[in-house]
């Protein structure tokens, strides 16, 4: 009697986007492990793996933490292309890490040559209201302009935290049903002997 063969559980790629000291890490392992170290200071690229439900099915997501620094471009643009989706976070508090974000998404869509890829805008360190540099405004015209969702978070007091790794978690999942629909759908039409038509 053979042994069942082992589920295989969907894996989602996602990268953390951002200047250094907007709060990547803090978002990443508050995530991961529900802890804040405002004295945590990132040496190196991190990859975190977690298991967990998304929607009623159990998935894994890997996060590829850069931690503001500079990553080998070969490197860097492999794991670009083969990311599910990204996370591109700034400091409300710092009007430079929001202008710099437009570099990121630049880069993005050079390496992937695709608009719709899966990205989240995060205005991190929304507990620092007091020393807000970027206007809410600005933040949500900028999402808009790119066609992307915006949201505020604090790492440091937990809060929408959760909501952003999951809202992108979803964006992805629905992404790669579409197309796995896309690619069955053009399989079973091959099998029946479906034939495109043609309009002269």
């Amino acid at each position: 009697m053979s042994e069942p063969t082992s589920h295989v559980l969907p894996l989602h790629r996602i990268i953390m986007l951002g200047g250094e000291g907007v709060g990547k890490s803090a978002l990443t392992l508050q995530f991961m492990y529900n802890e804040y170290n405002d004295e945590y200071e990132p040496t190196k690229a991190d990859i975190y793996r977690k298991t967990l439900q998304l929607d009623g099915e159990q998935v894994q997501i890997d996060i590829l933490d850069t931690a503001g620094q500079k990553v080998n471009v070969v490197i860097r643009d492999s794991y670009y292309r083969r990311a599910d989706g990204f996370l591109c976070v700034f400091s409300i508090a710092d009007e430079g890490s929001f202008q710099a974000i437009q570099a990121a998404r630049d880069l993005v869509l050079q390496l992937r040559k695709d608009e719709s890829v899966p990205f989240l805008l995060v205005g991190n360190k929304s507990d620092l209201q007091e020393e807000r540099q970027v206007p809410l405004g600005e933040c949500q015209a900028r999402a808009r302009k790119w066609g992307v969702s915006y949201v505020e978070t604090s790492a440091k007091l937990h809060q929408n935290v959760h909501l952003v790794f999951y809202d992108l978690m979803r964006q992805i999942s629905s992404r790669k049903a579409s197309e796995s629909m896309a690619t069955n759908g053009g399989r079973k039409c091959k099998k029946k002997g479906c034939h495109a038509c043609a309009i002269l």
